[in-house]
């Protein structure tokens, strides 16, 4: 399409501003004086200027402006390039095309606004050779490219300027907003030169096709591609003509949609935009690349036909667009390499996690096996303990060590089966489960995959997310995982899924047989102590803007905060207490206060105030009654004390303390064991009808409950009983059974840590939990003797000591009446 409204030949908008005399453009593209060999380059956005044509510029950039008026004080002469890319606000030689015209600058107007408008006329086409100055404007060396066109006399060159002018004028019919007296500024045109770079100039093509029109050195076939361009033009302008003619009358839907899609493509070309039809074809292109099964790839490319029948305005194209580019988006069959230094991801374990031996033991154990056989099916791990032991971040030290991608995908409070299989795409708002999601978001189809808080899945009127999850976990399934939004088969069974949870009893039974348990028991006292100086303290000194000098803490001060403020066993809380240590010193630094370097347990007390916890310290006594027992918490390990009271009455039995059914049970089981073996501890059995029986477990405030208590329990009643002391500095745990059988109990690890930090030195326990002791490291158990036993028995022998302790109940009883 010709835009006659852009200064030509008329150069009417000229006009509105003074007169300008303009020079014959016959002359000026013939005129070869006064041509330098040096021009200074003025670059346009989005004009190309032709040889003869007149047109305004105006030029906003700072260079540009200083360029201009320095040449309008000059010679008055420019050399004018186009960008090859129009976003660009600085071009550089490189961003420009090679090929321009040299122009004179005619008139040049400063505008309120600080920026100049310039009239320019083309002159004759140059090369640029080199670039010989870049500030501060661009100066280049050019050769100049002659007007190669057929003499005018010839049948041919009379014949094209003829079909030119035909062109145009029938241009100008069609387009209504074109001046019809344009056609006689083109009629009175006779040089073919003129006339070609004339409609050239005026032709609505893209930059780059005017740009190849300008470089097109030999005439003849200038004036032939400027014809083929406004032959298409014609097409274009007769086409919406006739649907313009239709509209008069009674335009059905499919005619109106018709012109509406024209419209639509022609601004879309003009604003580079693609067309639905190239969105198409370059998903096409992207699927050819692919490497998906076969079946994948038919449905894929029906998929793109249904959208080439689909109306680009329906809300279904949309849909279907968005399903074809996801599943373009998706890695198929696209693995990150494995790195199988079992070296190097032992050190990466050892760095970013001190102690928690035998999980990574576990993880390097799966590498060596991956190493060998290169085509092992994922297990899936599951982390099991604590809040705040280092579930989550062991994750990413995997896919760190393995040199894959992490993801994590958090449960807890999940309670749609849609967000794991996704929905199906009949439903508004559809979209895939967040397992594709996540394997798209990571681009491969390998990644270490972190299912957290796998225990804390909800479920309702939606569906199970527990039971959706059987698929996604199951190695002999998982290979042909099938979302309901994807709708075709994608392949999971090179993901390394790594499950986390604090509690395994609410994980349904069947996901939790497809799980490999790893239990994450907690951290020792010393193991804080090293985590807090190597990780916790440099990680809050960082976020809190301070240096390592800036601050340390004793080894001293690190016991007291992990002793005194915090009870866990994990480090999440003590991170915390750590963080409000540093941010106090942050203030002192910052007010530049005076503060110690160097934090002793005085200095935290004074930080962060009285202590929150009293160390559970093992309490002697001389009273019969009082056992120490030992007790598993979700925080770890604890002691606790079991005492027992008599008092006269009718042996009535009273449990205080907050006792959970478990410890009830135990503490009936263990009295009708003593009251059945009461000969052999020496105890009357009139004790038992004559005197009330209370068993009370102090801070009663807490609830407590378990299968550990029971040979505690029954070791207390039977010191009440016999009067008998209990031997110092021991603990116990273990659960009893009628005949006197002590069962096994778990949680041993934090039983012992607990012990230590109460100054236990004697441990009673199931012979069958030696195993579980054996299994802990040295330096857990040092200073500390176990007495395994398989009986009541060997309890009671072992805990109570012969002598009676310093004031002994007198136990009195009613002496039988006579019977008449």
């Amino acid at each position: 399409m010709l835009d006659f409204d852009k200064i030509g030949l008329s150069g009417k908008n000229i006009e509105s501003v003074e007169m300008i005399e303009i020079n014959s453009p016959e002359e000026v593209i013939s005129d070869e004086k006064n041509l330098p060999d040096t021009l200074s380059i003025l670059p346009l956005r989005n004009t190309v200027l032709f040889p003869g044509i007149v047109i305004p510029v105006t030029v906003t950039r700072t260079k540009g402006i200083k360029l201009v008026k320095k040449a309008y004080k000059g010679d008055k002469t420019l050399g004018i390039l186009s960008q090859i890319k129009q976003s660009s606000e600085e071009p550089t030689g490189e961003e420009l095309y090679k090929v321009g015209t040299i122009a004179n600058i005619l008139k040049m107007l400063v505008l309120p606004d600080g920026n100049v408008t310039i009239i320019l006329q083309g002159r004759r086409r140059f090369r640029v050779e080199e670039y010989v100055q870049t500030e501060p404007h661009l100066q280049a060396r050019v050769t100049y490219l002659p007007d190669n066109f057929p003499s005018q006399k010839k049948k041919e060159t009379k014949a094209l300027i003829q079909s030119l002018k035909e062109a145009a004028v029938s241009i100008t019919n069609l387009n209504p907003e074109i001046p019809k007296d344009a056609q006689i500024a083109i009629n009175n045109i006779d040089s073919l030169v003129f006339l070609t770079h004339f409609l050239s100039s005026n032709l609505n093509v893209s930059l780059s096709d005017k740009q190849l029109l300008l470089e097109t050195l030999d005439g003849y076939e200038h004036a032939t591609r400027l014809l083929e361009h406004m032959h298409k033009e014609i097409e274009v302008l007769e086409i919406k003509k006739d649907i313009q003619s239709k509209a008069s009358y009674d335009i059905d839907q499919q005619q109106r949609e018709y012109y509406l899609r024209q419209q639509i493509k022609v601004l879309q070309e003009e604003l580079g935009m693609d067309s639905p039809d190239q969105e198409v074809e370059k998903l096409r292109t992207k699927g050819a690349k692919k490497k998906w099964s076969v079946d994948t790839n038919d449905h894929f490319n029906k998929e793109l036909n249904k959208i080439m029948r689909t109306n680009s305005m329906s809300p279904e194209y949309g849909i279907a667009l968005s399903y074809a580019e996801l599943l373009v988006d998706l890695p198929w069959n696209e693995y990150s390499k494995d790195n199988f230094s079992l070296s190097r991801a032992k050190r990466i374990l050892d760095s970013d996690h001190f102690g928690l031996e035998k999980v990574k033991e576990r993880i390097l154990e799966y590498l060596a096996v991956l190493k060998l056989r290169n085509d092992m099916k994922a297990p899936l791990l599951c982390l099991y303990g604590p809040p705040g032991v280092g579930k989550t971040s062991l994750g990413k030290s995997i896919a760190k060590a393995l040199g894959r991608k992490y993801v994590r995908m958090a449960l807890g409070g999940l309670h749609d089966e849609a967000e794991i299989r996704g929905h199906r795409k009949t439903y508004i708002g559809a979209m895939p489960g967040k397992i594709i999601q996540n394997i798209q978001k990571a681009g491969s189809s390998n990644p270490v995959f972190v299912l957290d808080e796998i225990d804390k899945i909800s479920r309702d009127h939606r569906g199970d997310p527990s039971s959706a999850l059987l698929e996604v976990l199951d190695p002999e399934q998982n290979n042909a995982f099938k979302d309901n939004y994807l709708e075709v088969e994608y392949d999971l069974s090179k993901v390394m899924f790594i499950a986390t949870a604090n509690s395994l009893d609410t994980i349904q039974p069947a996901l939790r047989d497809r799980m490999e348990i790893i239990e994450l028991s907690g951290y020792t006292v010393e193991e804080k102590v090293e985590i807090a100086k190597r990780h916790l303290l440099p990680k809050q000194l960082e976020m809190h803007g301070l240096q390592s000098a800036d601050l340390k803490l004793s080894s001293a001060a690190y016991l007291r905060v992990i002793e005194g403020y915090t009870r866990e066993s994990g480090v999440r809380n003590l991170e915390q207490k750590i963080g409000s240590v540093v941010r106090k010193i942050a203030k002192s630094v910052a007010m530049g206060e005076e503060y110690p370097k160097v934090l002793s347990p005085a200095d935290i007390e004074k930080l962060l105030g009285n202590p929150t916890f009293d160390k559970d310290l093992y309490e002697g006594n001389e009273l019969a009654g009082v056992v120490t027992g030992l007790a598993w918490t979700p925080v770890g390990g604890d002691i606790l004390f079991i005492e027992s009271n008599v008092s006269k009455g009718k042996g009535q039995l009273t449990l205080s303390g907050q006792l959970g059914d478990v410890m009830k049970e135990s503490a009936i089981t263990a009295l009708s064991y003593l009251k059945s073996h009461a000969d052999d501890l020496g105890i009357d059995y009139k004790v038992f009808s004559n005197y009330d029986l209370h068993i009370h477990v102090p801070q009663g405030a807490v609830p407590k409950d378990g299968p550990s208590a029971g040979i505690t329990i029954l070791t207390s009643i039977a010191s009440i009983y016999t009067q008998r002391k209990v031997k110092n500095n021991l603990a116990m745990t273990g659960e009893i059974t009628l005949r006197g059988k002590v069962l096994p109990v778990g949680g041993i690890k934090e039983k012992i840590l607990a012990a230590k930090r109460a100054n236990i030195k004697e441990i009673i326990m199931c012979y069958k939990n030696r195993k579980d002791v054996e299994e802990i490291g040295e330096q857990y158990t040092k200073g500390l003797t176990f007495h395994y036993v398989d009986y009541v028995s060997e309890v009671l022998e072992i805990a109570l000591l012969n002598q009676k302790v310093k004031k002994p109940i007198q136990f009195e009883f009613k002496s039988e009446e006579p019977k008449s």
